[in-house]
């Protein structure tokens, strides 16, 4: 703008000037005048000049200007990232990203059973694919009160578990329980050795959200306790008596099975595995004759199947029940004599959870045949029927004594128990009544973080003939 007004003015300047000194004639009266229109001339000639340095000044500093942009514009451009860098950079993103779904490390973990397995056995249902791994621990010090004769106070690293799964693709998985017990397999001053033992191995092969396929060592779907055993969701240090000696839990066996959601609210499990050996059986229950996988003889089969029900219109309730039934003699040779020794075994369950209340029942029942033959061999009253049940009731106090620890846990608990493995006799023996029991447990569970439970409980038996030693107990568990 300041050049065109001195373009402007200059132009002026010629055109006055040249009509002054060539177009006009001027009168010697006026020379006087003549004198002070050059003199006025040749300082606006002056100013213009002066004008004319500025804006040549001002146009310098513009090219200046106008060069260290340029400048900076061409490094700007050399340092901006490519295409081809943008599509590196995008494939790093995607491939760490990939990487840490398929090794399972999010920020945060909603633990929750899935397909009969424990929350943190479920871990493989969750990713996308590759590698998933989780577990669980737990031990405790246990210290006799009462009927102390004979016994001890103890103190047991009783388990430590490794869950280790592969998703091969959307439809093909493996998951498995490597489980590690009592802290060594050597056997020390103080007691017999502990073992390692694989509880489940097994292929899945998710076709369709109602019939699925499961194959390998698989745990048999009685009960609560006996697929979903993880420490952080029972109560007390030791797992119910019912499910230890009526349902024989861990109990697994090699099989194949099908399993499914028949509908949002309805599930259920069913398998044909290898069954259990009535070598083992004896008045404790039938707890012995697991084959936990171990070369095990396959001359006798059974079947086992449960269904869930948790209607919507009662949030928190399940109801079920599940069943095993196969013979169990395996080509085996009792008291001189071949035997099938069926075994018939179910359980009822159910179970309510709402606003911090926690009800627990389970009823389970089983019958042997052939026991008459079976305890001759034995050399002890193996029963005829067995049975026992339990209920449980726990209460979260937490949000009432100390709401601001939204997620912290604390809950006294009470289970009552009576079972008997001894309930019937077989013709010519007579029933084992050390092993009609009742058992009382009142206990303290506390979770300073949802994966781990500070457990306390006080268990008191009383039998129908004999005694057996109360027990306190302080122990933990986790799971990752």
């Amino acid at each position: 703008m300041t050049s065109n007004r001195f373009v402007t003015r200059n132009a002026v300047t010629i055109a006055v000037t040249m009509m002054l000194f060539v177009g006009l004639r001027i009168p010697p009266a006026r020379a006087d005048r003549l004198d002070e229109l050059e003199r006025r001339a040749q300082e606006l000639v002056e100013e213009l000049q002066t004008e004319l340095k500025a804006v040549r000044a001002e146009r310098r500093l513009l090219e200046a200007e106008r060069e260290a942009f340029e400048n900076t514009r061409a490094q700007v451009a050399e340092e901006a990232p490519s295409a081809e860098t943008d599509r590196k950079v995008n494939v790093l993103a995607e491939e760490l990203a990939r990487l840490k779904d398929e090794i399972v490390v999010p920020e945060s973990v909603e633990y929750e059973s899935e397909h009969g397995l424990g929350p943190a056995a479920s871990k493989i249902y969750r990713i996308e694919r590759g590698l998933s791994l989780g577990g669980y621990g737990e031990g405790f010090f246990s210290e006799t009160v009462s009927d102390t004769r004979g016994s001890r106070d103890t103190a047991d690293a009783l388990r430590f578990v490794l869950y280790t799964g592969y998703k091969f693709s959307d439809r093909i998985l493996f998951n498995s329980e490597i489980e590690f017990e009592h802290a060594t397999t050597s056997a020390t001053v103080t007691s017999g050795g502990g073992s390692v033992s694989v509880e489940l191995a097994y292929l899945d092969f998710l076709l369709h959200e109602k019939a699925n396929a499961r194959m390998g060592l698989v745990l048999v779907p009685l009960g609560f306790l006996n697929e979903i055993h993880e420490p952080v969701f029972f109560h007390g240090n030791q797992r119910p008596e019912v499910e230890r000696r009526i349902i024989p839990s861990t109990w697994r066996e090699i099989g194949a099975g099908v399993f499914g959601n028949l509908r949002d609210d309805l599930s259920y499990r069913a398998y044909l595995t290898t069954s259990l050996n009535a070598k083992g059986f004896s008045s404790s229950g039938i707890r012995g004759g697991r084959q936990s996988g171990n070369r095990a003889s396959a001359e006798s089969l059974a079947v086992s199947a449960r269904l869930d029900y948790e209607p919507d219109y009662v949030p928190g309730l399940l109801v079920g029940g599940s069943a095993f039934v196969g013979e169990t003699g395996q080509n085996e040779s009792f008291a001189d004599s071949e035997v099938d020794a069926l075994l018939t075994l179910w359980d009822l369950h159910a179970q309510y959870r709402v606003q911090g209340l926690e009800l627990r029942a389970l009823a389970a029942f089983g019958t042997i045949r052939d026991a008459g033959t079976l305890s001759r061999d034995a050399g002890s009253t193996v029963g005829d029927r067995q049975e026992g049940y339990y209920i449980e009731g726990a209460y979260d106090v937490m949000p009432h004594i100390l709401p601001q620890f939204d997620r912290q846990y604390l809950a006294p608990f009470v289970r009552y128990e009576h079972f008997d493995t001894n309930a019937s006799a077989p013709s010519g023996f007579a029933r084992d009544r050390t092993k009609d029991t009742e058992l009382y447990t009142l206990g303290l569970t506390y979770k300073p973080h949802p994966q781990v439970a500070i457990k306390f409980d006080y268990r008191n038996f009383e039998l129908a003939r004999s005694e057996r030693t109360d027990e306190v107990s302080l122990g933990a568990g986790f799971v990752f």
